[in-house]
């Protein structure tokens, strides 16, 4: 049975989506603004079952954030305070030690770890959170620091980035996460995060991360002030160096959550958003292998309805997860294996488990 659009200018795109031709900046603009949000799903899901088929997958793993104080104040965040702020913290080496150890004993795939721009953390307490680790867990991946974060360990190292990034790889870093990106029009970043690494330089990270062999991920932050050209070419440009470099592993689209931010007066993001956040990611990153729909952000069951909306990936377990909390997040923090099989399988999907390079775990 043939599926018809409702918006008829939908159909020359199936006919590009279906020939496997790259979608235009003026394409983009063109799904962000269809009443059709049933027929651009329907569009990303082509290309979703054309890679993976019924596959999703689902990773066991844990967030740390081993520090909130942060030297910036973006508008967008809720997360980060003054180191004399009353709610500030920072943990000790051992302390993150043992938070890696709390759940399941430290047998999981993954620890994911990002904190704050410390202004006095010393570059060696990055390298032996890194080593010890490795130590303690020699099997678990660590994926850690955003290139907002790379940038400034650097520079607190006095070290090109480079031979920051090698030595964070040589003490245990396996890849990178996507955080940082935002949306890289000036004008945005202009009014969330004026203090922050700019659209350019992030992007430069990521390519000097892949140079030296690692692999990482790529975000986009929504729902805020930015346009639907803003967000469009924000995915173009990801598009752009992942055909010079290759490394990108998986787009995770992140809904913003305003509560307790200098943004608070807008509203959060609503579900036919999320789901057109993902279905028009997966259509524009046509050289990204995979699309995740961050449950912690967008609630369990938009997650579970985005599997036909262009999402692969599901994350995975989390345990701990401070940041989006901060903004008023209400979900769980933490999900059972069983628990997201279950999901997966509900939705009409097959699930596999996954590590962070998307092996069999």
């Amino acid at each position: 049975m043939l599926f018809e659009f409702e918006d008829r200018a939908l159909k020359p795109l199936e006919a590009k989506v279906r020939a496997g031709e790259r979608l235009s900046l003026e394409d983009g603009v063109t799904l962000w603004h269809s009443f059709d949000l049933l027929g651009v799903g329907y569009l990303a899901n082509i290309i979703r079952e054309r890679i993976h088929e019924d596959k999703t997958y689902f990773i066991h793993n844990r967030h740390i954030n081993h520090t909130n104080v942060c030297v910036n104040s973006c508008q967008f965040c809720a997360f980060g305070v003054k180191e004399n702020d009353p709610a500030a913290y920072t943990k000790s080496l051992e302390e993150v030690f043992s938070d890696a150890e709390k759940y399941e004993s430290g047998r999981v795939s993954e620890f994911h770890i990002v904190g704050g721009l410390h202004p006095n953390l010393p570059f060696q307490y990055y390298l032996d959170m890194m080593s010890g680790l490795k130590q303690r867990f020699p099997e678990v991946h660590i994926q850690a620091f955003t290139a907002v974060e790379l940038q400034y360990l650097a520079k607190i190292a006095g070290m090109s980035l480079k031979d920051t990034l090698l030595a964070l790889r040589d003490a245990g870093l396996g890849s990178v996460p996507g955080g940082g990106a935002e949306i890289f029009a000036k004008r945005v970043r202009r009014k969330i995060c004026s203090e922050k690494t700019t659209a350019d330089e992030w992007l430069d990270v990521h390519a000097a991360i892949h140079s030296v062999g690692m692999k990482s991920n790529a975000t986009m932050l929504y729902g805020h002030v930015e346009n639907a050209e803003e967000r469009t070419d924000h995915l173009i440009r990801l598009r752009d160096l992942q055909d010079r470099t290759g490394g990108f592993l998986t787009f995770i689209p992140l809904a913003f959550h305003p509560e307790n931010t200098s943004l608070d007066f807008l509203p959060s993001t609503p579900g036919q958003l999320d789901l057109r956040v993902l279905a028009v990611s997966r259509l524009m990153l046509d050289n990204f292998p995979h699309v995740k729909a961050f449950w912690i952000m967008i609630t369990p069951q938009i997650a579970q309805v985005s599997l036909a909306f262009g999402a692969n990936d599901m994350d995975g377990t989390v345990v701990e997860e401070k940041i989006t909390h901060a903004a008023g997040a209400v979900t769980n923090q933490i999900f059972r294996k069983n628990t997201i099989v279950d999901m997966i399988v509900e939705a009409g999907r097959k699930p596999l488990e996954r590590d962070t390079l998307y092996e069999a775990a």
